[in-house]
């Protein structure tokens, strides 16, 4: 321990002596344990986020999609093979008793309309009676469309906050007439959704029954897809099984043919993002490698001109029976100590960011404490690799000749 504060000790003074060295050195480490960190917490505030809003839309609920690939890969290919979806099928899958609710679903962008006043590639959702059950959120003032009014194609919309101010400011917008893709619809109701971190209610945009949709809007890629809740007393494995079990039996599928839809529960939504997330942090935590890097050059330069300036010292200690270990252990603790600094620097650096980050975004930002033990040990890890060459040489300098240094 005596010669771990000595070591310390040491280093400290040598940064004194030399401010413009080691404060490059330190810049390096202090970018690279920053950039480790505030990506950390950013990684961590999306999947939190990410998972917030999957938790919104019911725990239980769970995706029918058309592509067949419910992984992060996804082969454009597979999608034009598989069959699309269909009303039919979704009216099939709501009749299973253990399916409580079934919202049949699709958008693409139009433009949007009221009076003089014109929005460019606002989106357009189709979904059928019932999804603000699934979609959370609520709707004030007015009301969401019936079931009578989704199955005749009623032209009612129910428009979302953002878009209610653009178009009718402080005016009440129910009762009032726009126009989407050219086609007039009557406003019903305002969505007000559940935050999220993406901040898509910030965007315009309008939800219209989906038989309407299909009449008067839907382009010609048709790309349907399921909103399925299972019934209370029901699993949702089971529930997953048993739509499996329906759409293969309604597309004639057999035992070896494979499934020509996807099924996708939360948990694989999510797992399937946190893949996606872990990619981006792995190639930021590449980039901030190169920092690291940067910063353990200048360690090595630092401690050479270090060792250069103390070899009569070195020398001296040698002579009255200093051994190499004792030397090399001497020189490693400087530069680990030197690296340290750095990331403690660059470490509080990324606490701030991290802060701002999640007081001026919706992000839920949090720093993982196995980011800051990761960013610490990287930087102590970073000292001792590039100060080894350094320490070893002060080790073997032979004590005659170290006295006799000038």
């Amino acid at each position: 321990m005596t010669q771990l504060f000595e070591g310390v000790g040491i280093a400290i003074h040598s940064l004194r002596a030399a401010k413009a060295r080691a404060a490059l050195t330190i810049l390096g480490i202090a970018i690279g344990v920053m950039v480790v960190v505030l990506m950390a917490a950013f990684i961590t505030g999306v999947n939190v986020g990410v998972e917030d809003m999957l938790n919104q839309l019911g725990p239980r609920t769970f995706f029918v999609q058309r592509s067949p690939q419910t992984g992060v890969v996804f082969d454009d290919d597979d999608w034009y093979r598989a069959p699309p979806l269909t009303v039919h099928e979704a009216d099939r899958i709501s009749e299973l008793p253990s399916i409580s609710l079934v919202v049949v679903g699709e958008g693409t962008s139009r433009e949007v309309k009221s009076g003089n006043q014109t929005l460019n590639s606002v989106e357009v959702r189709g979904l059928s009676a019932g999804w603000p059950r699934v979609l959370g959120g609520d709707i004030y003032p007015g009301r969401s469309y019936t079931g009578l009014e989704s199955a005749a194609s009623s032209r009612v919309v129910v428009i979302n906050q953002k878009l209610s101010d653009e178009f009718f400011g402080l005016q009440d917008p129910i009762g009032q007439r726009i126009k989407v893709g050219g086609v007039p619809f009557t406003v019903i109701g305002v969505y007000q959704p559940p935050p999220d971190i993406f901040g898509q209610g910030n965007r315009p945009f309008v939800t219209i029954p989906q038989g309407a949709f299909n009449k008067y809007v839907r382009t010609w890629r048709a790309d349907l897809f399921f909103y399925v809740s299972p019934a209370a007393s029901v699993t949702v494995h089971q529930a997953t099984e048993d739509v499996t079990a329906a759409l293969r039996s309604f597309r004639g599928l057999g035992p070896r043919d494979d499934n020509n839809f996807g099924v996708v529960t939360q948990e694989k939504a999510l797992e399937n993002f946190n893949q996606i997330t872990g990619v981006i942090f792995l190639v930021m935590l590449v980039l901030s490698s190169v920092a690291l890097m940067v910063g353990g050059v200048g360690v090595v330069a630092i401690m050479m001109i270090s060792v250069t300036e103390r070899t009569r010292e070195i020398g001296v200690r040698k002579a009255i029976g200093a051994r190499r270990r004792e030397i090399l252990w001497q020189f490693l603790v400087e530069a680990a100590t030197l690296t340290l600094i750095g990331g403690a620097i660059g470490l509080a650096l990324g606490g701030i960011a991290s802060l701002l980050l999640k007081n001026l975004t919706p992000l839920p930002a949090e720093i993982p404490l196995w980011s800051v033990a990761a960013a610490l040990g990287a930087s102590i890890i970073t000292g001792v690799m590039f100060g080894m060459y350094p320490a070893a040489k002060a080790a073997r300098l032979d004590p005659v000749e170290a006295l006799r240094y000038e």
